[in-house]
């Protein structure tokens, strides 16, 4: 067969005709070596076949010429029309033209230069200047290089009445023609034009359009006429293939022994190919087709034909396959094949079809991802099905029309089947063991998850956009159940006994399991529960050492960091070491586990947080210890009592990132969720009761642990702080406040700033806390020392001071409501009372007593009213005392002697001014005195602090002292006229006012206690002297 066909193809090389293509090749013995090449022949068996050949009987040479249509012929009529028709032949002996592009007329007509059996003749069109014609000859000739192609076009002239002819007169025109006619013989033909063409100029196939030529010169415009030309053979050679196999058959086995070539030279491989042929196989198979005289139809279907078995075995682009499919539609006319061409089409449709399908169901390993282009591939295979079942010729050849969709469907479920047992047998472990097991599953599940991924994400849009099939859903269904199956099968003889190793691989096996699982959510609707919807419950004997393992490596990762913990800040920014580092780690892997086991069942999943959170509480509470204990260790190695308290610093910060790390755990073991799950079946006060205050008892552990270390940290400080307030309140009264505190201040600068930058800020301000409360507590023992001198006092007010500033710092230490506790409140009035002068504490006492006058609604002592009046011209102070009323009697016949002594308080201010008294009114209760009093007092003495007019109600007594009736105190600050304009100020118009009388409290003043104690002081004494007498006549208890 391929030596028939090989003698065929050079058959038709050696008898070729036409002027060649531009796109073709011209040299006929390169395509002879081309073939040679493409049919794999040696130089001998060339030769040869070459010989056999040439001996061949020579094909008969014909010229296939269709006259289709003229257009802008002459109208020789007398109605301006024309009666065409042609007459055409080959002349043998073609003439020679002058010039190419300037032929000369041909004079002689057909019928002069042709025989008359070799002559063709179309019909007659009448009454046109447009004819049709779309007639085809064929017009055979010996020698191309000699003949010529004729064709005349003549006006048919037919015997016609003068009286008709004048019928269809219309012009002037119309008149002369009836005139020439009557001059030529009767029934002669009009020349309407010629063409003349030598055969050697024309291609193989050629359509165009021809000027008509005219004999002489009296009508050169024509018109033209559309020509369409094939040079082919009448025959076939005597012997060969061509005598019992069709001319397409054979065109057919040509292109597929070439094209098998093509692709095979093709150096990116077949896969790549994208059907174009070269220049020597278009032109061999264009000139076995022209030749073989094969139709469009044909060509294409031979085409078809070649093409898609090629595709079964040779792999190429199959969007070569849709320009035939296209051409095949588009030319489709069944009665234009014999029924063994429509069987074999049929044939080619089926196979294509069963081989397509196989390649879908196969298409993983067809069209893996590693190969570029594979999806394109893939794609257009799929477009290549769709469109062939939808041709006219694949319906009306193939009367069961197959049902694609489901034929692809069904192959890719066997398809997805056939991968998994595939991938089953290849990953089977090569030993039998629970362990192995695991890992093979494992495996496969990855292979799986890994698949369908790809099915979701690449495949699924093709099948989707060609066949509304979801790849994704028929795959992961059918892996689905297969998964479910095979894993029960392999699970059936686990325990809770198992090995820590099979444990492992169990988990990794479960959370291969999830994310299949996981994958359901792709699936564009669910009919019916899943075949892994409770796969949870084959690992459920599992679970156990799966939280034992969490808990185990989370516990000795601890152990390991806290024994390679150094106890230093392991970054500028960081005031915690690397051990909190890898807890917060282990802590990380433990919320891991719990958000990878996501299991399922809502009241097992609650146990396994209980017991997580447990194991959890257990670590933080174990770090405690250690940690405390790593540090000690280190502080007896070095013996270093600063590096001790920096370790201590890291120690507390350590336990308070624990603490955050502790409280951050309801939020990422995400209990608001757990607990909307398990609404139904646990009741919320169990999760309070169990998770919740189990945490709880953690922080507050956790607490303890860091007020107990920042505890003894302060207590290394509060020794200094101490030593540092009693040598302030030992040092000289000679030194100033400002120096005698620097000691102390540069001790808690250097400490405190040490500490601030060792401890983060809450643990700081818990340490500066319990320092404040010390501080106090040593500073309120240093000032109860009574006895001391005011600049002992003094340096200790001041060092209070000084040290509410150090521990507030401007806002980044404590704030100051937490500063101002009642000890501190309490502790800076006693200072500044201490630190007073006598007279600052005198002038303090009177400013009480205004105060306590003020407060006084009670009347129990009686009462006296007075207006006074500062008249600043004069400088004067005028008071007029009215009246005393409900005095107590003190007299035993029931009344009184009252009189009323009045003094300007103190007596430092006043010096100058004397004691004034009223006139005594006997036996009177309530006295109306009535007398005015002035004394001369500066402005500024009225205000200072403590300045008051004393009213001092007396009862006179004859033998003994006077007794006490009461006392009033009216502060000069208020003195009407004293910050006003004299004549603002009418006498007539200042009010009365009424004065409760007091009695002094016999005991407990402390400004009376501190005068007291000045022994040295005589002003002081004398003036505790006096209201001690004021207090030994009070009636207060």
């Amino acid at each position: 067969q391929l030596v028939l066909l090989y003698e065929e193809v050079l058959y038709t090389i050696r008898h070729r005709l036409g002027k060649p293509e531009h796109h073709h090749v011209a040299d006929s013995q390169e395509l002879y070596a081309y073939v040679q090449k493409a049919f794999g022949m040696d130089e001998e068996e060339h030769r040869v076949i070459m010989q056999q050949v040439k001996e061949l009987e020579s094909p008969v040479f014909c010229l296939k010429a269709t006259v289709k249509e003229a257009k802008g012929i002459l109208g020789k009529d007398v109605s301006g029309f024309s009666d065409p028709y042609c007459l055409l032949g080959i002349e043998a002996r073609s003439q020679e033209l002058a010039h190419p592009d300037h032929k000369k007329r041909m004079k002689a007509v057909v019928k002069d230069l042709i025989p008359e059996d070799q002559i063709h003749r179309t019909q007659v069109i009448s009454q046109t200047l447009s004819p049709v014609w779309d007639e085809t000859f064929i017009l055979e000739f010996e020698d191309v290089e000699m003949a010529s192609f004729h064709l005349d076009m003549w006006d048919s002239d037919v015997m016609e009445s003068v009286r008709h002819k004048l019928g269809e007169l219309t012009d002037l025109h119309g008149l002369k023609r009836i005139f020439k006619d009557a001059r030529k013989d009767k029934g002669q033909d009009d020349f309407l034009g010629n063409v003349v063409l030598r055969l050697k100029d024309l291609h193989c196939w050629s359509d165009q359009w021809y000027l008509l030529e005219p004999r002489t010169e009296t009508y050169p415009n024509r018109g033209q006429c559309h020509l369409q030309f094939l040079l082919t053979h009448k025959k076939a050679k005597a012997d060969g293939q061509g005598r019992t196999q069709p001319s397409y058959t054979v065109h057919r086995h040509l292109l597929q022994q070439l094209v098998s070539y093509e692709i095979l030279q093709h150096q990116a491989g077949s896969i790549t190919w994208d059907g174009e042929l070269s220049r020597h196989a278009s032109t061999v198979l264009y000139l076995h087709a022209t030749q073989k005289d094969l139709s469009d139809f044909h060509q294409v279907m031979a085409q078809w034909l070649g093409y898609s078995k090629l595709y079964q075995s040779l792999e190429f682009n199959s969007n070569c396959l849709l320009h035939q499919i296209t051409s095949i539609e588009y030319q489709w006319v069944q009665e234009r094949l014999r029924p063994e061409q429509k069987a074999e089409l049929a044939e080619s449709f089926q196979s294509l079809l069963t081989y397509g399908v196989s390649l879908i169901r196969r298409f993983r390993i067809i069209f893996p991802l590693s190969v570029p282009r594979s999806t394109e591939r893939l794609q257009s295979l799929l477009r290549v099905l769709v469109q062939m079942c939808k041709m006219k010729a694949f319906r009306e050849l193939c009367t069961l029309s197959p049902d694609l969709p489901g034929m692809v469907s069904t192959a890719l479920k066997s398809g997805t089947m056939e991968w998994f047992h595939m991938q089953k047998q290849h990953l089977k472990p090569m030993v039998k063991s629970m362990e192995e097991n695991g890992r093979a599953l494992s495996r496969l599940l990855v292979e799986v998850v890994g698949d369908l991924q790809q099915c979701q994400k690449i495949w699924n849009k093709f099948f989707l956009n060609t066949f509304k099939l979801n790849l994704f859903s028929i795959a992961f269904l059918e892996l689905e159940s297969l998964v479910a199956e095979h894993i029960q099968e392999q699970l059936h003889e686990i325990d809770s006994s198992m090995s820590k190793p099979t444990a492992e691989s169990l988990f990794q096996l479960y959370m291969n399991l999830q994310e299949l699982y996981r994958m359901k959510d792709f699936l564009p609707k669910r009919e019916g529960p899943l075949a892994l919807r409770n796969f949870h419950q084959w690992f459920k004997v599992a679970v156990p050492q799966w939280l034992q393992k969490a808990y185990t490596i989370a516990l000795e990762r601890t152990q390991r960091a806290i024994q390679m913990d150094q106890l230093t800040p392991f970054g500028e920014h960081n005031k915690h070491s690397t051990s909190t580092v890898d807890l917060s780690t282990c802590y990380a892997q433990i919320v891991k586990t719990w958000q990878q086991l996501s299991w399922p069942d809502p009241e097992e999943a609650f146990m396994i947080m209980v017991k997580l959170v447990e194991d959890m509480c257990k670590i933080a509470l174990m770090y405690c210890r250690l940690i405390k204990e790593r540090a000690e260790a280190l502080s007896l190695s070095e013996q270093n009592e600063g590096e001790a308290a920096n370790r201590l610093c890291i120690v507390v910060n350590n336990i308070k990132q624990l603490r955050l790390l502790i409280l951050r755990l309801p939020l990422q073991l995400d209990w608001a969720q757990l607990e909307q799950r398990t609404e139904a079946v646990i009741d919320p006060q169990q999760i309070q009761h169990t998770l919740h205050n189990q945490l709880d008892s953690t922080v507050s552990c956790l607490d303890h642990e860091i007020r107990d270390v920042v505890q003894a940290l302060a207590t290394k400080l509060e020794k200094g702080i101490a030593r540092h307030i009693q040598e302030l309140s030992s040092s000289s009264d000679t030194q100033e406040p400002e120096d005698s505190i620097i000691p102390l201040m540069k001790f808690l600068e250097s400490e405190l700033q040490y500490l601030n930058e060792h401890l983060v800020q809450e643990n700081f301000n818990s340490l500066l806390a319990l320092l404040w409360r010390h501080t106090l507590a040593v500073l309120s023992a240093a000032a109860g020392q009574l006895g001391s001198s005011t600049q002992h006092y003094k340096k200790l007010h001041y060092a209070l001071k000084s040290l509410e500033r150090c521990f507030h710092a401007d806002g980044c230490g404590l704030p100051l409501e937490t500063l101002h506790t009642a000890a501190f409140l309490s502790l800076e009035t006693h200072l500044a009372l201490c630190s007073s002068t006598s007279r600052k504490l005198i002038q303090k006492y009177f400013s009480n007593r205004i105060q306590q006058q003020l407060d006084t609604n009670s009347e129990k002592y009686g009462a006296v009213t007075i207006k006074a009046l500062y008249r600043p011209s004069e400088q004067k102070l005028h008071v007029d005392v009215l009246n005393a009323v409900n005095l107590i009697p003190l007299d035993s016949n029931g009344s009184s002697d009252p009189f009323v002594q009045l003094t300007l308080e103190p007596r430092h201010e006043f010096p100058e001014v004397v004691a004034r008294t009223t006139q005594c009114k006997k036996n009177e209760l309530h006295p109306l005195f009535d007398e005015a009093f002035d004394f001369l007092v500066p402005p500024e003495k009225c205000r200072q602090e403590g300045a008051c007019l004393l009213l001092t109600v007396f009862d006179y007594d004859t033998l003994g002292a006077n007794d006490l009736e009461g006392e009033a105190f009216f502060p000069l600050c208020r003195l009407p006229g004293l910050d006003a304009d004299e004549d603002q100020v009418n006498a007539g118009q200042v009010p009365q006012t009424r004065l409760p009388l007091t009695h002094p409290k016999p005991t407990g003043d402390e400004i009376l206690r501190l005068l007291e104690s000045r022994k040295g002081d005589k002003e002081a004494q004398a003036f505790v002297k006096l209201r001690k007498q004021r207090a030994k006549q009070s009636k207060e208890t």
